[in-house]
């Protein structure tokens, strides 16, 4: 029945909108893009359960084992995500040019070889450049490629839809992964796990990307509106890009929102003590956040299917900001910390959709994966420094209290960014 309605009045904004949303329902989407979001959906849990999630287990494994300082361990993550930044750009653009399948197979390939090789250092010398390539292997099998990805199989106008199907996936990867990956070293050592983990990449996710990604199935060219010129790829479609007002606020918006989100990630577990929790209470607030994310996204794809992207994320920003107070001033109680990190975690798994959605509906609706990755390369070098920054103002005062209000003032930013860019981004073109 909503198929029938659908279609018998493809041209009215609303009915436009249900599509777009429902593209995973039986009732909407076909066969084949279902299957193709379903394995790229089942690759990503992998690559996010091993390559991201897997990394703060096998490094504390490590540091028992090893005697190398924590310092020592995670400056190596860190120059793994400064490399990622710089392999944005040209891995979104070979996706533009139709080589998504060569790069996120190969690249997850890559990572296993790299997992494996990890399992038999005991050397600094030797574990530094294999993080530091492993790093560049997350531009090219995590979220942005993947999105890239699915704008080119859906098409721009369409693919609001698929990528928050896609994200209720990767929403379970910290689910699966972790106590798995932790049961493996407990019972095969660290050695062990990252080995096993290897496997995962080059069998698991090599195979689903390879499978489920086929460029002769890419939706067909965009069709230009009758003021629009011919569309822009690569390094143009990104110097085009960048005159426009929405581009910069954009990227002011997502800098701001990697910074405040990394350091609050990495720093959650001491600030929650420092606030007075204990460290059980301070588990199970954490447990709460990945659970939130995805209730989130299944939010946004039941509820929020009459909202554009610009009115979803202007609504949405401003959760940060109150969450971070929150975290400031609430009593060291269970609940309403809790409550806290939920909305949080809803807050960011929608945050997660809104990023993935914003560049076709806000700046363009061509070169996908090139103008995204001029966004994600900054994006990546702020991630990897603010924990760092957030750490070093830590120890520089004694508490968490002046991370909290450097924080505050990124979270702020994140929203005056957002909502620059949703006021002078252009109107959306939907194609008849």
């Amino acid at each position: 029945m909503l198929r029938g309605r659908v279609s018998s009045s493809s041209n009215h904004p609303r009915a436009h909108r249900l599509r777009l949303i429902d593209i995973m329902t039986a009732a909407s989407a076909p066969r084949g893009e279902r299957r193709f979001i379903n394995m790229l959906g089942a690759a990503q849990i992998c690559s996010w359960g091993t390559i991201w999630y897997g990394f703060p287990l096998i490094a504390e494994a490590m540091r028992g084992d090893l005697g190398w300082t924590k310092t020592e361990i995670y400056a190596a993550a860190t120059l793994g995500m400064l490399l990622a930044s710089l392999a944005a750009y040209p891995v979104g653009a070979a996706i533009d040019r139709g080589h998504g399948r060569k790069v996120m197979a190969g690249a997850s390939i890559a990572a296993g070889l790299l997992l494996a090789l990890w399992s038999q250092v005991d050397t600094l010398w030797l574990y530094y450049p294999v993080l530091a390539f492993l790093g560049c292997t997350q531009a090219a099998v995590l979220y942005e490629p993947a999105f890239a990805v699915v704008t080119r199989r859906v098409g721009p106008t369409r693919a609001r839809g698929a990528i928050t199907a896609l994200t209720l996936w990767g929403g379970f990867a910290s689910t699966v992964f972790i106590p798995l990956i932790q049961y493996l070293i407990d019972t095969q050592g660290w050695r062990g796990a990252l080995l096993a983990m290897a496997g995962v990449n080059i069998v698991i996710c090599g195979t689903l990307y390879a499978r489920a990604i086929d460029p002769d199935r890419d939706a067909a060219p965009v069709p230009l509106a009758a003021d629009e010129a011919a569309p822009l790829a690569g390094r143009a479609a990104v110097r085009a890009a960048m005159r426009l007002p929405a581009y910069w606020g954009l990227m002011v918006a997502w800098i701001s929102y990697v910074g405040t989100f990394s350091a609050l990630t990495y720093h959650f577990y001491p600030l929650l003590l420092e606030r007075g929790l204990d460290a059980a209470a301070t588990v199970m607030v954490l447990t709460v956040i990945g659970p939130a994310q995805v209730a989130g996204r299944i939010a946004v794809r039941a509820l929020a299917h009459d909202l554009s992207v610009r009115q979803l994320g202007s609504a949405i920003v401003i959760v940060f900001p109150l969450v971070v107070i929150g975290f400031a001033y609430a009593p060291p109680n269970l609940l309403i910390i809790a409550c806290l990190a939920a909305g949080y975690g809803a807050a960011n798994g929608m945050t997660t959709i809104i990023r993935g959605a914003a560049i076709p509906e806000m700046v363009t609706r061509h070169a996908y994966g090139a103008v995204n990755g001029s966004i994600v390369a900054p994006m990546t070098v702020m991630q990897a420094l603010a924990p760092l920054g957030a750490a070093l103002l830590w120890q520089a005062t004694g508490s968490y209290g002046p991370v909290l209000a450097a924080i505050f003032i990124g979270s702020l930013t994140f929203c005056a960014g957002f909502w620059f860019a949703a006021l002078r981004s252009r109107p959306p073109v939907v194609a008849k």
